[in-house]
């Protein structure tokens, strides 16, 4: 609505009613577009918006729903012994997690792109965009050798949410990086996944801090640490020709 403009005659102030009431009604359908393309419609969540604990895993920045037959491994740095990434194993399958501080009013998603992109392509890698069911997302495949020593190449593919204050990135492998059937259940972890930004001020993409979890009684228990790899691996090696 506008403030301060002239009064007209009843006819045209209906008139004027009718028509910023459609106008209104419009930009609540892109907004409610938009938050569907970013995740924010149907998770992953802000704590704020799903507060509740119940049937969650509590890593710190991040809370993940548990799942029959869901695993979870604990990335650490073996130099300072921090939770970097947490890994969920599903039905072959992987979800590599990691959250991260954002600005306010700035997302991040399309400048990491960029940076996925580079990285996969200094390694002699591709990568393609494809719009996916979390909006743009990355198909990357980077060179490898198999165990038979036959080449291949790794594939990955890349998600991103932009929220407030905090960025999530996910990192599909094996074959729910290829195939939709079996990303479904990983995409159904992905979509319930809460992140808990905190308040304290944090440089933008400085990782949100992860721990172990109080009670790991809904899910396995971790495994022991690994030195996380670089962000563009992945499980699987598909055999060229």
């Amino acid at each position: 609505m506008a403030f301060g403009r002239l009064k007209k005659n009843k006819q045209d102030q209906a008139k004027q009613d009718q028509e910023e009431q459609g106008q209104d009604g419009a930009d609540e359908v892109v907004d409610a577009a938009a938050g569907s393309e970013t995740g924010a419609a149907t998770g992953p969540w802000d704590v704020s918006d799903k507060p509740s604990e119940d049937g969650y895993v509590d890593l710190g920045a991040l809370r993940i729903a548990a799942a029959q037959g869901l695993q979870l491994r604990l990335e650490v740095e073996e130099k300072t012994q921090r939770v970097v990434a947490v890994t969920l194993d599903l039905n072959g399958s992987s979800l590599q997690l990691q959250a991260f501080a954002a600005p306010r009013s700035e997302t991040l998603w399309d400048d990491i792109r960029g940076q996925i992109g580079k990285s996969v392509g200094s390694q002699g890698g591709t990568v393609d965009e494809l719009d996916g069911v979390f909006g743009t997302e990355l198909l990357a495949k980077v060179p490898a050798q198999a165990q038979d020593g036959s080449k291949g190449y790794r594939v990955a593919r890349f998600v991103g949410v932009d929220g407030p204050r905090w960025f999530l990135r996910g990192v599909f492998g094996g074959p729910a990086a290829l195939d939709p059937q079996e990303a479904g259940p990983l995409e159904d972890v992905f979509r319930n996944v809460v992140v808990v930004r905190g308040e304290q001020p944090l440089p933008p993409r400085d990782l949100l801090q992860l721990r172990l979890p109080r009670d790991a009684s809904p899910l396995p228990r971790p495994a022991a640490p690994v030195k996380p790899g670089p962000p563009e691996r992945g499980p699987e090696i598909t055999t060229i020709g």
